[in-house]
């Protein structure tokens, strides 16, 4: 009976978040400017070549990204680092972001006095929202006493890559969403081939919390070699998010309803809500091919997730056969603040089962 209470009040604190968040007027609506019109199109396009481009090897190795450097702080057990490099999307996906969006950075924490072959680092993927290093180096902080760098990524069209016109992570257009994702794939693959052939680490592994775990699993899943693939209270598609979750409180339903009206395209709103499904499953990860060591595959997913239902969880994991998931008590706003340490354990976990490099 306790635990069914609390579990009923980690849910309820996700809806009071998430009707303040979304359901108010303090911040705008997402896709407050419509679909994306070409943009959008071209990242549809551009989703379904996904695979015949990535699977069996092809568009490997990636564009090699040569980030400059500065120090930030160092001690004598570990050095931060921020870099900037241009991202490597291909020219039409780059003409596609916003110039904003197009210099890339990175945080980067690593151990000192220990050779990269023997450390192992782990890409941290932004959530919705997550604007700075800030969160994600603190998870992966404490990594640090076990030989496990943190490599974090700014999202594109979020913090210093953010629109000049959008405001904090609502995203403008649902073009937006794809690009976002599309880029973050693209520079997150740039970056792991750095680690492996230019720095020499051991053991690679991608992780991400919410929109960045769906990354994430994007992201392990099309890796050709071995790496951990840690998702954090994250969905197996971004329609679960928008079209199912709170999320869809804070969508802007009737503008998109509105420009596909001024295109003579009469809709209900539920019939704009069955297209946005539509787009948005191009963004399912069950369509993903599995990764090359699913039992490296670890899911954190929350008990009272008022974002994303348990069922989403359970689709990927029966997708990819030998994948774990590992439930948290909790709800998914309350999850993200308590339960770094179980983050921790699956990051460590997950790396103890992909073999180091030399046995490739």
């Amino acid at each position: 009976m306790v635990s069914a209470r609390l579990g009923m009040l980690h849910y309820v604190i996700d809806h009071v978040y998430g009707a303040f968040m979304h359901r108010t007027r303090i911040t705008p609506p997402f896709f407050s400017r419509g679909w994306g019109g070409p943009k959008l199109e071209l990242l549809e396009r551009m989703a379904k070549q996904l695979f015949p481009m990535y699977v069996e090897g092809h568009n490997w190795p990636p564009p090699l990204v040569r980030p400059v450097w500065r120090t930030v702080w160092e001690t004598k057990t570990a050095r931060l680092r921020e870099g900037v490099f241009q991202t490597p999307c291909d020219d039409e996906l780059t003409a596609a972001l916003p110039p904003e969006s197009r210099t890339a950075r990175v945080a980067w924490l690593v151990p000192k006095n220990v050779p990269p072959q023997k450390m192992s680092c782990v890409v941290h993927l932004a959530g919705t929202g997550d604007h700075t290093y800030d969160r994600r180096l603190r998870l992966g902080g404490p990594l640090v006493k076990q030989n496990i760098a943190t490599m974090v990524l700014e999202s594109p069209l979020y913090g210093r890559r953010r629109p000049f016109l959008q405001r904090g992570a609502r995203l403008l257009c649902v073009s937006d969403l794809l690009l976002l994702g599309r880029a973050t794939i693209d520079e997150s693959r740039s970056l792991l081939h750095w680690l492996d052939t230019e720095e020499g680490f051991g053991k690679m592994g991608v992780c991400g919390l919410s929109m960045g775990g769906v990354h994430a699993s994007m992201v392990g899943s099309l890796h050709p070699t071995p790496v951990a693939t840690l998702p954090f209270l994250s969905p197996h598609s971004a329609v679960v998010a928008f079209c199912e979750g709170i999320l869809k409180y804070g969508t802007a339903w009737e503008a998109l309803r509105e420009e596909l009206a001024a295109q003579k395209i009469t809709m209900t709103l539920d019939e704009v809500r069955d297209r946005m499904r539509t787009v948005l499953s191009l963004t399912d990860v069950t369509r993903f091919p599995v990764p090359k060591n699913p039992d490296a595959v670890i899911f954190v997913a929350a008990t009272d997730d008022g974002y994303i239902p348990k069922h989403s969880v359970l689709e990927l994991q029966k997708a990819w056969p030998g994948s774990e998931v590992r439930w948290v008590t909790g709800g998914h706003v309350s999850s993200f603040i308590l339960h770094n340490d179980e983050f921790r354990r699956a990051i460590v976990d997950g790396l103890d089962r992909v073999e180091w490099k030399e046995s490739w």
